[in-house]
Parts: C-alpha cells; structure tokens; sequence
C-alpha cells in the first residue's frame, strides 16, 4: 500500500461522502466507486486514502471537477458548492464494504 508518505489525518478527510446515484450504479458493476472528495485532492491522495480506509487493492482513480449550479432563491441568485468527484477503479476481485466490518 502506499500510505507511507501521506498524513494519515489529511487521508482521513480527503474522502467526504460515497455517491449513491444511477450512475454510480452503473459504475459499480463495473467495479468502480464514486465518492465526493476535498478539492484540492490529489489522485495520489485519494488512492492512499480509500485504500487506508477500506483495506482494498485500487487500480485506477479518475477525478471530475463538477462547477456549482446556479440557483434563484427568490429575487437572489445563488450557486451551489463547486465539487470534486472521484471514479476509483478495484482490482479485481476487490469488493468495497461501507458497514466498516472487516472481511
């Protein structure tokens, strides 16, 4: 694994939240998982980080910078949060686990 050069507290707070979506659906069965991640992430980062967290061999990270919406609230015009999605690939046989029981 390679967590050795990374802070184990800043790869603790690199992954925000997993997306659950159609399309992340989809992507699951082709062995990938999403997940929101800080936007300033690296893919170094983030492949050190769900490996640390979910004790899982990744093959590939690919990153999306998704731009905020623009919304009105009211007479206000307002934007949402700009965020930064991450597509992590498993190796195969790899199996993610998100109730934190270890296999």
């Amino acid at each position: 694994m390679s967590t050795l050069k990374f802070d184990e507290g800043r790869l603790m707070q690199v992954l925000v939240a997993p997306i659950v979506s159609e399309k992340a659906t989809s992507a699951a069965e082709r062995g990938q998982v999403m997940f929101k991640v800080l936007r300033d992430a690296t893919k170094p980062e983030i492949k050190a980080a769900v490996e640390l967290l979910f004790k899982v061999e990744v093959k590939s990270v690919q990153v999306l910078n998704q731009k905020g919406k623009t919304k009105r609230f009211g007479g206000r015009v307002g934007r949402r949060d700009h965020v930064k999605k991450a597509f992590v690939a498993l190796k195969d046989g790899q199996e993610l686990n998100f109730s934190g029981e270890a296999a």
